[in-house]
């Protein structure tokens, strides 16, 4: 049979008559009789669908009628027409026949220059729509045509046009695939046809919008929920497994902050905790009440917070808002923490076995490498910015889609997009993973050089689009972070922020085979391990590179590795247990604009992806040795690997000393749960609100000590009872001095060194009418309306200091003494 049109009909009474009489008389005058068969597939019609159907069946032996018991919708009785079809060619078309069946012309004319199918399209610059839907309708047809085009089949403008002409193997094919029941089935169909690599056509046809249309103007909406439901079904169990396992093992490294979410306090975060809970809980207020999502004076009074130039990670806390409103900014901080480590392995794990290696199980290993490494873990504890990167493999990915060139424009302002999101989530560690995105690709451009030739076009041109695409975005925020109010130009962190070469071979304080008095010996802080890999690890990914150096992607990881490094060890290298020192690259970099405020050490996290792929490609020719394959492997890109059907062979005995290599370097770098205490109570003064009496309008709340990177507690005071006052100080990135530099919290004062160093210890001075009218001073500076004293270390001197500046005892209230200071004291 050369033509096979296949008709789906619901209750189709009124109008398939004519439109079967149209369709015989074409085919008769332009296809000849005998070649053709018109298939009409009543779909459990309620009405006389079936009989004209039936009847026309008797008087023409061609058309047949293909019977659903129930209707179950398009997509259904499609599958059953084209079952049933045995055309060379295959048309579907509907039975309004809103495109005229003369247009079958046009589509033929693609088919026969070499095309797999031949679509109709409204949507073509040279279609003709000679009776317009109503205005909702076609909005709606227009948006959500755009919306299929932008998760589904880029590049075609209108996949529901009921007119299409496919090759009748691959129809047959394509249609005993598909799932949908719906008005999905076109989309999932075209689909089918990307996937196999056969061409699709889209074609400029006539149309006319028929009344009694089944198609309702939220259709699309319904096609959009049938390609979720195809999506959600297509996952494999192994990578929601995986998923899973992510998903656990985060839980259960921070379960000692889920089970006491209203007082657990992580142990090694310092005061980050305090800070970033207060982070989300003003961004939530910003928010709820339309102010500058950039600004506050909340805290730091009254000079306020230049909050792009800290780390308020908006694209998370911003639609964290309602989380936050509802439940606490500290149900934020646990579920941006834990969600954002599982996530961001999950991310590593899509673009390694999407890239990198066929074994799903291999791409899982080097995912919980790259997301769960020692300085990920290290981060962990207190910088969400840092371990929250499940954005970096899809800019990695987009990336290297601009390589390949196909769809160029496309590809770049989605980069555009995500680097955008990725701004809004973290600028510094979006900063390092372009340092490493740089080094893996000069390396593999040295080591494949027509790769990079033929590369080297279409990513210029892609990087220019995003750039293009991001720049507008990102414009107005950064030019804030950097000339707004409070914005500062760097943060130094001196000439020892580097690592220690012994810090890539030991390991972490939060490793299981690690101990916190070691590392504590070679890192800033136990949020700074920005190392400690392990001398196991670093031993096999040296072996791996040994073993498989012929390939280009493992040199330029290996490469990658090692640059990121050397680079993480600072302006100087100091060779251990000597007093050699010898000028670091960093040097170089130190003082670039962008590059002077970042921690040098913190360069040695880009390892962390480049050994979990080294040991992902290691665990993937492990299980490849087993396998003998139909077809010889062939990689074209620096990252990717056909799909084949691996038979299974025997364990060889190299393959057992492999995989306890393997094991003998990740399980000695297994993190250990995340250690809690509890955290200070709330005063009651603050808790229950009789702040509220002392302190008027524009007024400010004074803790002694003022709040700084040392002490923050009165940012949780804040965050906890829903931002109703502010203190001066705080714990924050902002400017000193005329030249602007950047420092961690507010210019000291007088009066605040002084509450600081009484609080530490240090000697209380003869207080006089000077250090009275100074304490005058700065608290007229930071309009204070109440001093408060809560129960702390040394506050039974810090009272007799504050007695002494302001020449009177304070009141007991609420468990804190309490000054009024204000206008109205």
């Amino acid at each position: 049979m050369d033509l096979s049109v296949v008709v789906p009909a619901y209750n189709e009474e009124g109008r398939l008559g004519p439109t079967l009489d149209a369709v015989r008389a074409y085919l008769d005058s332009e296809a000849g009789p005998g070649t053709w068969e018109l298939l009409v597939v009543d779909d459990g019609s309620s009405d006389g669908t079936a009989r004209i159907a039936r009847d026309t069946a008797a008087a023409d032996p061609r058309v047949r009628l293909v019977s659903s018991t129930e209707n179950r919708g398009k997509g259904h009785a499609l599958r059953l027409g084209v079952a049933a079809s045995k055309g060379v060619r295959v048309l579907v078309t509907d039975a309004d026949l809103a495109t005229p069946i003369e247009e079958l012309a046009r589509l033929t004319e693609q088919m026969e220059a070499g095309y797999g199918a031949a679509v109709g399209s409204r949507a073509h610059p040279d279609s003709s729509v000679e009776v317009h839907q109503g205005r909702l309708r076609e909005w709606m047809g227009r948006m959500g045509n755009r919306l299929i085009r932008a998760v589904a089949v880029p590049g075609i403008r209108d996949t529901q046009c009921g007119f299409k002409l496919l090759d009748g193997e691959k129809a047959r094919e394509a249609f005993a695939d598909a799932r949908l029941d719906g008005w999905g089935i076109d989309v999932e169909i075209l689909q089918y046809f990307r996937r196999q690599g056969w061409a699709v056509a889209e074609v400029p046809v006539r149309w006319s919008h028929q009344e009694g249309s089944k198609v309702g103007p939220f259709d699309y909406l319904r096609v959009l929920a049938e390609l979720i439901r195809l999506k959600t079904r297509a996952v494999r169990r192994v990578d929601l497994a995986v998923c899973g396992l992510f998903l656990l093992a985060s839980v259960l490294l921070y379960k000692g902050l889920w089970t006491d979410l209203d007082h657990a306090y992580l142990r090694d975060s310092g005061q980050d905790q305090n800070q970033w809970e207060w982070f989300f809980a003003v961004t939530a207020d910003n928010v709820a009440h339309l102010h500058n999502p950039f600004f506050t004076t909340v805290q730091n009074f009254p000079d306020g917070v230049n909050l792009m130039g800290n780390t308020p990670m908006l694209g998370l806390s911003v639609p964290l808002t309602p989380v936050t409103l509802a439940f606490g900014p500290s149900v934020t901080w646990a579920l941006v923490l834990t969600g954002g480590l599982a996530a961001t392995a999950a991310s590593w794990y899509w673009l390694i076995a999407r890239r990198l290696v066929r074994n799903r199980w291999a791409a899982a290993l080097g995912g919980a490498l790259a997301a769960f490494a020692p300085p990920m873990i290290s981060h962990a504890n207190a910088h969400p910015n840092f371990m929250v990167l499940f954005m970096i493999p899809v800019i990695i990915d987009r990336a290297l889609r601009l390589c390949e060139g196909h769809r160029t424009v496309r590809d770049g302002v989605l980069l555009g997009l995500f680097a955008t999101y990725q701004v809004f989530l973290g600028e510094e560690p979006f900063l390092l993973a372009a340092v490493g995105m740089l080094i893996f690709a000069a390396a593999y451009a040295v080591v494949h050089r027509e790769a990079a030739r033929q590369a080297a076009r279409p990513l210029a041109k892609g990087l220019a689009i995003a750039a293009g695409t991001a720049l507008p975005l990102v414009g107005y925020p950064l030019a804030w972070q950097f000339f707004g109010a409070q914005s500062y130009h760097s943060v130094l962190h001196g000439d020892n922020a580097g690592n220690s070469p012994l810090a890539l071979l030991e390991f972490s304080g939060r490793a299981l085979f690690g101990d916190d008095a070691t590392a504590d010996k070679l890192a800033l802080n136990r949020t700074e391990q920005n190392a400690f890999y392990g001398w196991p690890l670093v031993a096999l990914a040296f072996a791996v590179t040994v073993r498989l150096w012929r390939r280009p992607v493992v040199k330029a990881l290996a490469f990658t590795a090692v640059a990121a490094a050397v680079l993480s060890l600072g302006q100087k290298i100091r060779i251990p247990y000597t007093d050699v020192v010898f000028p670091g690259p960093w040097r170089a970099m130190a003082h670039l604009p962008l590059f002077e405020s970042v921690i040098e050490g913190r360069v040695a996290m880009v390892c962390a992806p480049a050994l979990g792929m080294l040991v992902a490609l290691a665990v993937d020719r492990l299980t490849r040795a087993r396998a003998r394959t139909s077809a010889p492997s062939t990689v074209s890109s620096p990252v990717s690997s056909p799909v084949s059907s691996p038979v299974r062979g025997p364990v060889r005995p190299y393959q057992v000393v492999g995989a306890l290599a393997v094991a003998a370097a990740l399980v000695p770098i297994v993190p250990t749960p995340f250690p809690v205490q509890q955290r200070p109570e709330i005063p009651a003064f603050i808790a229950d609100g009789m702040w509220k009496k002392y302190v008027g309008p524009g007024e400010s709340v004074v803790p002694v000590p003022l709040p700084d990177p040392g002490s923050a507690e009165a940012l949780h005071w804040q965050s906890a009872t829903g931002l109703g006052f502010p203190v001066p100080g705080g714990y924050f990135n902002g400017p000193y001095g005329p030249d602007r530099t950047g420092i961690y919290g507010a210019p000291p004062r007088y009066t605040s060194n002084l509450f600081r160093d009484v609080r530490y210890g240090g000697k209380v001075p003869d207080i006089g009418p000077n250090w009275q009218a100074q304490a005058r001073y700065d608290l007229a500076y930071w309009k204070a309306g109440v001093v408060v004293i809560p129960p702390e270390d040394n506050d039974a001197t810090l009272y007799v200091v504050v007695e002494k500046l302001l020449g009177r005892p304070g009141e007991r209230i609420g468990g804190a003494w309490v000054w009024p200071v204000g206008k109205g004291s």
